[in-house]
């Protein structure tokens, strides 16, 4: 798994138009760290959520796209990137076009000015993982939260996760109206029910395999002195257990059986209450050998730290691609110790690196290893320390 160094590529020039806060922007940058300066609401944030959107779905921030345009624009987008791989120069671009007559709005993505067919096809020529604050709370939050935060480690190396999660959630809505609506069509319910499995399952297993992965990635690279302590995984759900237990076809027989037995419990409970929808995370700090929800609030961010970069290693081996990486606000809250720490295993991940902070100081150290840069509304220029 640890063999072959993934491929490091990066972002050398970013434009944005009527993205957020930014009219128009052309930002060149040159090396693997860029730190983003500036107050709150300058719009640091803004340029990584334009960032990431080169991965299927929504964004690090899961709004809609039409919430991303600039307030007093033309109410359409667009973001580009110019990345510089070890395979040669790539130009993507995505956005939001102009709403028609009907008032449709469309997504449009490009590469190398010729039309993809989604975002996930970015994924050939980059894969971004990320971190922001809203995480902070990840392991005392609910069990939805770390769903979809485990969805998207899984997203980060399966560009199709999304779409199988997406069709899963619209088959369980339809098998939900039936039940509510006409709960003795059971011809129609026997067959939203083999859709449901056949998703439910995939979905599972892509969960399985990716955790499988990264809690072996975390067990063969880990290190005791580390100021980022490792995280044992496992997955918690009937479904897992099936999917642990069982080749997929019969996982697949048993959980048909399991939504025929359970339509009277759940037309009760208005939702269908067994199946990926259901599963949880569980996150241990490895050190202590507790649930990661008992740490300490300073465990528990350099835990998720941990975490995020022991996924970005798993990325990179198995995509063969090193990830851009994405980082709000993350240094702020790090004793220096962490922060160092943080900084010199950034730059040996091997992938291009966006970072953002308030205050100049957390960055100080990076001077000549960092593209530093102030961000005020609109505008982002370089800045020197001295």
């Amino acid at each position: 798994m640890l063999s072959a160094p993934p491929a490091a590529s990066l972002i050398t020039h970013l434009m944005l138009q009527d993205f957020r806060t930014y009219a128009d922007l052309d930002l060149a940058v040159s090396r693997p760290l860029v730190a983003l300066v500036g107050e709150n609401g300058a719009g640091k944030t803004n340029v990584l959520e334009a960032i990431s959107l080169f991965m299927p779905g929504r964004g690090l921030r899961r709004a809609e796209l039409s919430d991303m345009v600039r307030q007093g624009g033309p109410g359409s987008f667009a973001i580009s990137v110019t990345l510089e791989t070890p395979y040669g120069e790539h130009r993507l671009g995505t956005g939001l076009e102009r709403p028609g007559d009907e008032g449709r709005v469309s997504r449009i993505c490009r590469i190398d000015a010729l039309p993809a067919s989604s975002p996930a096809a970015f994924a050939e020529h980059l894969r971004i993982v990320w971190l922001t604050p809203d995480l902070d709370a990840l392991f005392r939050g609910p069990a939805g939260d770390r769903r979809r935060f485990l969805d998207r480690l899984v997203l980060a190396v399966d560009a199709e996760h999304g779409a199988r999660v997406n069709a899963l959630e619209r088959a369980l809505r339809s098998r939900n109206r039936v039940l509510e609506d006409i709960p003795d069509d059971r011809l129609w319910l026997d067959a939203l029910e083999r859709e449901v499995a056949e998703l439910a399952i995939a979905v599972a297993a892509a969960r399985r395999e990716t955790v499988e992965r990264l809690a072996a990635l975390i067990l063969a690279t880990r290190d005791e002195n580390s100021p980022f302590p490792f995280a044992t995984l496992t997955l918690e759900g009937e479904i897992d257990a099936l999917v642990a237990t069982l080749p997929a076809v019969d996982a697949e027989d048993r959980y048909r059986a399991m939504l025929r037995e359970g339509r009277p419990r759940d037309r009760a409970a208005g939702r269908t209450l067994i199946g990926p929808q259901a599963t949880d995370l569980l996150v241990r700090h490895g050190p202590k050998d507790i649930p990661a929800a008992m740490a300490s609030t300073g465990e528990q961010k350099a835990l998720l730290i941990g975490l995020v970069l022991a996924h970005a290693r798993l990325v990179g081996h198995m995509s063969g691609i090193a990830p851009f990486i994405l980082l709000d606000e993350v240094a702020a809250h790090l004793d220096p110790r962490r922060r160092a720490g943080l900084f010199d295993t950034l730059e040996s991940l091997g992938g291009q690196v966006w970072m953002t902070g308030a205050d100049l100081g957390l960055f100080s150290e990076l001077e000549g290893r960092a593209d530093l840069l102030q961000v005020q509304p609109g505008v982002i220029e370089s800045i020197k320390i001295r």
